[in-house]
């Protein structure tokens, strides 16, 4: 698991990004658009970020289209100490070194 954080986290240019979302999705399901507002983030790039995530099962979604809810998987949840330590290690602990837009 945590190589494939690592890969997912900091391998890729998109990867703060994605870890924002799993923050977000760590206190309450969201649909894209919900993720959007909340990241401040256009919502293709939003999408985009789910897409990866899904195909490497870090989340699930229920629903269908628009309302559809994304929720961490059990993957994720099981091994969120591991997420927390890589995003430290990365120095994207603090809102202010936060990456925005890659």
């Amino acid at each position: 698991m945590r190589k494939l954080l690592w890969w997912v986290i900091a391998g890729t240019t998109g990867g703060p990004n994605r870890a924002k979302i799993i923050k977000e999705l760590h206190e309450r399901p969201y649909n894209a658009h919900q993720l959007a507002e909340r990241l401040e983030l256009n919502y293709k790039t939003v999408r985009h970020h789910l897409k990866v995530l899904d195909e490497n099962n870090l989340i699930t979604s229920s629903g269908k289209k628009y309302g559809e809810l994304y929720f961490l998987s059990d993957k994720i949840i099981e091994n969120y100490d591991v997420f927390e330590d890589i995003w430290k290690e990365l120095k994207y602990g603090s809102e202010k070194e936060q990456p925005q837009n890659p």
